[in-house]
């Protein structure tokens, strides 16, 4: 028999075998579903030009945008929904079924089995957003060739120029696949990161689903607010310059994320460049808050009698 006080702190190989199982789980509760949906919705705007869009003002880059924007948006809201519930069900779960008393048995240090579990919900997300970017890219490209086609169709019957004709195809081309689409996926995997990691540390000292649920939707929210909520009471407040207040300010601003950062995804449907760098940024702060809470749910999960 193997004592627990030999066992490493953290071991990665244990850690990635709790997030294959977290991962098979998952599967099992045949998540992907909604990624057939996706799939079939994604053809049939395809294949369907709504009323709204059929105008002049709404041809080529237009179209494209409207095509986009809610195949973008319906990603978004279903990796943020996967993260939050599928995090928010795990630990209960296995308590429920007693898995959780056999894991730790082992011995599973506790840092492992809270890692494994996360990455395991990260794993499913990732590969669902690798699925759905796969689509979305199919579709735009299928898209943005038969634009391209009626557009030179357009110009040769009204005897565009040269230019004019390598500019509507440029702003087309803009709007395709590109890495700007590529940027705005990535943005919603490091959303989805924080808030699955923010479902794990409510799920660690709470036994209700229900209620890990709701913490993390308020805390989202919350966090779309946070910037101009801290910069409205530092301006307001009486005491602004006071330290304790810049001090408050700071504290806030570690405990509930600024998600406007996130807000790339807008410019990627209006086919914005978006430089790498920002993209770098919001991985290191994506790693720093997603640490932060992991490591606290080690600290409330370690003192939890089990």
């Amino acid at each position: 028999m193997i004592k627990s006080s030999t066992v490493p702190m953290f071991s990665l190989s244990r850690t990635l075998v709790m997030a294959r199982s977290t991962f098979t789980q998952l599967m099992r509760m045949k998540v992907f579903y909604f990624v057939l949906v996706f799939i079939l919705l994604a053809i049939a705007i395809n294949l369907i030009r709504l009323p709204h869009t059929a105008g002049p003002e709404s041809a080529g880059a237009e179209e494209l945008r409207t095509l986009k924007s809610p195949l973008l948006g319906t990603m978004k809201m279903f990796c943020l929904l996967l993260s939050i519930v599928a995090t928010a069900l795990l630990i209960p779960r296995d308590f429920e079924d007693r898995t959780l008393y056999t894991i730790l048995a082992k011995p599973v240090p506790r840092l492992d089995y809270l890692l494994g579990k996360l990455l395991g919900v990260l794993g499913l997300i990732f590969v669902s957003l690798v699925i759905m970017t796969i689509v979305l890219n199919i579709v735009l490209q299928i898209r943005t060739a038969g634009l391209i086609a009626e557009t030179l169709a357009i110009a040769e019957s009204r005897g565009w120029s040269e230019e004019t004709i390598a500019l509507e195809t440029q702003e087309i081309l803009k709007h395709g696949p590109s890495w700007s689409l590529l940027a705005g996926v990535l943005t919603v995997f490091f959303e989805a990161t924080i808030m699955a990691s923010i479902a794990l540390l409510v799920s660690t000292f709470s036994s209700s689903t229900l209620f890990t649920v709701v913490i993390s939707v308020l805390t989202y929210f919350i966090g779309n607010f946070i910037a101009e909520g801290r910069d409205y009471w530092l301006q307001s407040s009486a005491v602004a310059d006071s330290p304790v207040t810049q001090i408050a300010a700071q504290a806030l601003s570690v405990i509930f994320p600024d998600l406007r950062l996130y807000g790339v995804l807008d410019a990627s449907i209006a086919g914005q460049a978006i430089p790498p760098a920002i993209i770098g940024k919001l991985a290191l702060i994506t790693f720093f808050y997603a640490g932060i809470y992991t490591v606290l749910s080690w600290f409330v999960f370690s003192d939890k009698e089990i």
